[in-house]
Formats: C-alpha cells, structure tokens, sequence
C-alpha cells in the first residue's frame, strides 16, 4: 500500500460527493494542496471564494461539513483493509494521459498491478451486455492478439463484451485494466467476482475513482467511461446498439482526440446498429487485429 497518508486530504477531497469533480480541480487549481482547504474555516472560505464560484454557498457547505472530515480515518482504515494503492493527480503514477480530461479524477484507487498505467500502449475494448456469440468471439480473440502484442487491454469490467475483453488477456502472461463505476470492494455484475481474482492474480489491475462504499448507479457507469478512454490511446467498439452506453465512451474519445475503431456487424441485428453507424460516420472498419496494430 503506497502514498495512502501523504494523498490523505486528496482523499478527503474526493470524497465529498457534493462539489462535482470540476469544482475539486478549481478548488486544487486555486489552494494546490487539499491540506491547505482542509483547515480553512468558513469565514476564510466566504472571503477567498465568493468571486471564485457562483454557487460558493453550496462550495463552502460541502468543503465545512464535518461529516466527510469525520469519514476521512474511515476512509483510510477501509482503503488498508482492502490493501489498496491511492494515486492523487499530483502523483507521479498518475496517468499522464489523463490529466487532458478536463473532469480528471482527484484520486485513483487501484488494487493490482499500477505498473500497467505507465505502459505506453492501451486500447479499449468496449461493447454491449447483450452481447452475441460473434461478438462474444470476437472481443476474446482480439484482446488476446492484441495482448500479446504488448498493449494493455483497457475496459469496465461490465456484463458482455468488456468482460470478454478482460478474459482474452487471461491466456497471455500480460495484465489488463478494469476501471469500475463504483468502489472496490463491490463487485459488480456479482458473477464477475471470479473474473476479477483471476485479473488480478494475472498481474492485472482494477482502478475506481470512487470511495469505498460506493455503490453503482446510473450516473457512476457514464461518468467512469471518460476514464476508460482518458487512459487509452484507442477504443475499439464490438458491437453496439444505436443508443447504446458505449457511444457515451466513443464521445468521450474523440473529444479527447483517441482513434475509433469499429468492427462491422450484420446489417439486420440491433446489437450492430451503433458500430456499423460508427463506421459510416468516420470509424476505422477493422476486420483483423492487425488493422489496429499498424496505427500503434
């Protein structure tokens, strides 16, 4: 376990599930060191802030309440018991790539392998829960070629493909990088749990920027998506539906200026609609995992 007490006022700052995670990078932009706000009184606060932030009520209420500053031990305790690694965006381990997001993580909490976030290569593997035996195929073959080439596989860890994604890296002696919408020590889909012993225990790595005891929810899945892309030089889309979750990660990427790749799919099947749409709108149609590797 690394860099739990010197990130601990980054800890209590990403906590605060009340400040978005834009109002956590202002405030570090403005203070540069949490410790510096943690101990700021509300008089202090009214003064520095009050033409800093339109809602600086909401700001100084969330930042004052003793409820986060009292959680913080708790926090910490839970990040030991679960042996985890905490990388604050000041450290060093911080993914580069990353810090181009503009609603970067205050904080990454990793169990596994952090190595695997300095690798120079990764692609995402992304795609539907209902999923087909295509892509089914498809994502373990791909992730498993790729893999062996030396770049890291890179997905959410959800139902369908992005677990196949994970799997196809497990016959290969190299990690890969599941990055989760909630805390830790949730496992989610529960029938994952295996899946994510093995990953690890392949020298993989899970990373959430959420606090221990956080569940899933609707808003976590979306907003984790700009992390899947952020720390990826590429996302590749195995089957999507027209308005699929996917797409919020494929907008994500080229908002980031990543490559989209798209593997092609039966015109009369829903769970193609997206790439195929993809693809007309500017994707890279690839057919074979040597399409993407002649671009890395």
């Amino acid at each position: 376990m690394k860099n739990i007490e010197q990130n601990k006022y980054y800890i209590w700052l990403s906590s605060i599930d009340k400040l978005s995670t834009r109002e956590k990078i202002k405030l570090l932009d403005k203070y540069k060191d949490p410790a510096i706000l943690f101990n700021k009184t509300k008089k202090d606060l009214e003064e520095e802030l009050l033409d800093y932030f339109e809602n600086v009520n909401k700001i100084i209420k969330a930042i004052t309440n003793l409820y986060y500053k009292i959680r913080l031990e708790i926090n910490i305790k839970n990040i030991q018991k679960y042996k985890l690694e905490v990388i604050s965006c000041n450290d060093k381990e911080y993914p580069k790539q990353l810090k181009y997001v503009s609603d970067y993580p205050v904080c990454l909490y990793c169990k596994g392998n952090i190595g695997l976030l300095s690798e120079k290569k990764k692609i995402a593997i992304i795609g539907c829960r209902d999923y087909s035996k295509y892509g089914e195929k498809i994502a373990k073959e791909f992730a498993y070629k790729l893999a062996q080439e030396n770049i890291v596989i890179v997905s959410g860890g959800a139902r369908g493909i992005d677990s196949f994604a994970h799997q196809g890296t497990l016959n290969t002696d190299k990690g890969t990088i599941v990055v989760l919408g909630n805390g830790i020590d949730y496992i989610y889909p529960p029938e994952n749990k295996n899946l994510e012993k093995q990953i690890l225990q392949n020298n993989g790595l899970i990373i959430s920027e959420y606090i221990i005891g956080t569940k899933p929810s609707k808003y976590t899945f979306p907003a984790r998506n700009r992390i899947i892309s952020g720390i990826s030089d590429g996302v590749l889309v195995i089957e999507a539906k027209e308005k699929s979750g996917t797409l919020i990660t494929v907008d994500f990427a080229l908002e980031q200026g990543k490559n989209i790749y798209a593997i092609p799919g039966n015109i009369d099947s829903s769970n193609t609609k997206g790439t195929n749409e993809l693809i007309k709108q500017g994707a890279k149609l690839v057919t074979t995992p040597e399409d993407i590797l002649e671009d890395f």
